[in-house]
């Protein structure tokens, strides 16, 4: 069993003291009543409210996951084919990597009304959005990493006679690896927001939906609660990733 070295603990301790700190500065406000109980309820509060209500956020909790997991899944696929054309086609490139950088300037929240209008009320607006919202990181990422991909490399494998799919399989994508699963990690993040964004919008089930009811009662204990299993949930997300990294590309340290 190796030991875990005095670099990685300090690469812990740095980010564990930063949050303790914001723990006992809220925990502080709520103690002297700096902001009122209503608009800033204590870390107590928050947990109880979450203990109370956990097998109601973990009802929640699935579709918003289901829908963040099968978006995430169609834009990693969307992303491949659509990195792999831009990569092989210049033209294509030239013409829609400015497209792509603009639809980043779009906010979304004005997509989403647009796409329960067009589509309907259901999952299908919700998928649609956290694709919208997940494509362009990964897609990014992927031509990051085609770019990066060493030119003697795949020069050597064009003198061998390879084609361009056994150069993209033997050279480019394992070079990608990096910039894809760097990306990844972002998207996974962006899945769950967007799943609770869209689900904002109308539904009976859902991390946003909880969210919406519970602030139309001004409970907001809860509130502050369903925001903790959103973050755990990316949390979770994104060391999954990392976990799938490490087995995808065992010789990366």
């Amino acid at each position: 069993m190796k030991w875990i070295s005095a670099k990685k603990w300090q690469s812990a301790a740095y980010p564990a003291a930063a949050l303790l700190l914001l723990l006992g500065l809220w925990w502080l406000l709520c103690r002297i009543e700096a902001v009122p109980a209503y608009m800033l309820p204590s870390p107590s509060a928050v947990v109880k409210a979450f203990v109370n209500d956990f097998s109601l956020l973990m009802s929640h909790s699935k579709t918003t996951l289901f829908e963040g997991l099968f978006g995430l899944g169609l834009s990693v696929i969307l992303s491949l084919v659509l990195s792999v054309l831009m990569d092989e086609i210049r033209p294509l490139r030239r013409a829609v990597y400015p497209l792509l950088v603009l639809s980043q300037t779009i906010p979304v929240m004005a997509i989403a009304p647009l796409l329960v209008l067009w589509l309907g009320y259901g999952i299908t607006p919700r998928i649609v959005l956290v694709v919208l919202m997940c494509f362009f990181p990964v897609t990014i990422g992927l031509l990051d990493g085609f770019s990066a991909c060493d030119e003697g490399y795949i020069h050597f494998l064009k003198t061998l006679r390879a084609n361009r799919w056994q150069v993209l399989v033997h050279a480019k994508l394992p070079m990608a690896m990096p910039h894809f699963f760097a990306a990844l990690k972002i998207s996974a993040a962006y899945s769950i927001v967007g799943a609770v964004i869209s689900e904002w919008l109308g539904g009976n089930e859902g991390l946003g939906v909880y969210m919406t009811r519970v602030r139309k009662s001004y409970s907001f204990d809860k509130m502050f609660a369903v925001i903790l299993l959103i973050m755990l949930l990316s949390l979770m997300l994104m060391l999954c990733i990392a976990l799938l990294q490490k087995i995808c590309t065992p010789q990366k340290k």
